[in-house]
């Protein structure tokens, strides 16, 4: 029996604010979207790269901040440019932490999420 990874899934407080940031910072951009009325789901692609995707689910009814806890869970994101990706986030003021030794950092998302970026083939 064989398993490949399909998505990940990340509850957002603006769906337009998170699908904003997620093309900015990371390029990605919306391969489909499920509204249920309830409750909207939408995948993100890195323009087929991967086939691993992002689902942000967007509930209609919340209102208040997710609790991410100690947040020691993250999504990490490889780039070919990372001195280019480096300043982009640094402009974008989302650098959340910086292990400089590990040659890697992360951004933090609009709720909060963070994001490892490192350099392709680390």
């Amino acid at each position: 029996m064989e398993f490949q990874f399909a998505h990940n899934n990340l509850n957002v407080l603006d769906l337009d604010r998170s699908l904003a940031f997620y093309k900015e910072a990371l390029g990605l951009s919306e391969v489909r979207r499920m509204d249920t009325g309830d409750f909207i789901l939408v995948y993100l692609g890195d323009a087929c790269k991967s086939k691993h995707l992002l689902e942000l689910t967007w509930l209609r009814d919340r209102k208040e901040p997710y609790q991410l806890g100690d947040n020691e869970f993250h999504l990490a994101f490889t780039t070919k440019d990372f001195d280019a990706a480096y300043e982009k986030h640094k402009a974008m003021g989302c650098i959340c932490y910086e292990n400089k030794a590990m040659g890697i950092y992360f951004i933090s998302d609009p709720d909060g999420y963070w994001l490892e970026v490192l350099p392709e083939g680390k």
